[in-house]
């Protein structure tokens, strides 16, 4: 058994391949969903049928007290935990700046930073060596949509995933004495439901050509670098913000 990570968002797209390969390396899950209900349970599902470990909990990141039950759960179904995955998010309400309201921006922030944050802050209490700890790894799932911008439909949500990287950067140097490594993977063109949501369902088609390897990346493909980036074989990698792109 690798230890037992926690995936927030972990119902569907990104969040849901990084559940299924930490399984398959011999982590014991905790599968965090909001809405997803059904996709969750699934993922779940397949971890057990495939003989590996994992607990379903409901709970939106945004919200402090959500948050907390979703690690008390987890330290009574599946144990301490030694790797968390920041996955879960919102894109927000595509549009303007000139059309956004403060309620939309304290909703997208208190997933998308907030949740972040407090996810982190109950990891790194179980973690650190400070407060009797064996350690840990901490990723955070960015986007390069942080230094693009999303101008024109993204620009609060490219705003978040830039937040995301200033954290990851400064909780790596806060608590790299303490044995907890952190880091982000920031993906770029991504085979998920995510484009759909801001109605644009053929992007992975339409910006293949823009990319070097001439085509969007898979869920898959971006789980893989975050289960990497939790192993011991990325045992001196911390404080990284890697692009998971195809070279764009």
């Amino acid at each position: 058994m690798s230890g037992v990570m926690l995936v927030t968002g972990a119902g569907r797209g990104i969040g849901a391949a990084t559940a299924l390969e930490a399984a398959r390396q011999g982590y014991a899950v905790c599968v965090n969903y909001n809405r997803s209900q059904k996709k969750a349970a699934h993922v779940v599902k397949r971890i057990i049928d495939s003989g590996g470990k994992a607990t379903l909990v409901q709970g939106s990141t945004g919200k402090e007290k959500d948050v907390i039950r979703i690690f008390e759960t987890m330290d009574r179904e599946l144990g301490t935990i030694s790797a968390l995955v920041n996955n879960g998010g919102s894109i927000g309400i595509p549009g303007r700046v000139d059309e956004t309201t403060g309620e939309m921006l304290t909703d997208l922030f208190s997933i998308n930073i907030i949740g972040c944050f407090l996810c982190a802050r109950e990891a790194i209490r179980r973690m650190s060596t400070v407060n009797g700890g064996n350690g840990g790894s901490i990723v955070n799932v960015s986007s390069i949509a942080s230094r693009i911008g999303g101008g024109g439909l993204l620009v609060p949500y490219s705003a978040s995933k830039g937040a995301l990287d200033t954290f990851t950067i400064g909780l790596a140097e806060e608590v790299g004495p303490e044995g907890i490594r952190v880091n982000a993977v920031n993906p770029g063109l991504i085979d998920t439901d995510i484009h759909a949501e801001y109605g644009e369902p053929n992007r992975r088609i339409d910006f293949a050509p823009n990319v070097p390897l001439r085509r969007a990346g898979t869920p898959d493909e971006v789980a893989k670098t975050i289960v990497w980036l939790c192993s011991d074989n990325a045992s001196y990698v911390s404080r990284a913000l890697l692009d998971v792109t195809g070279g764009w």
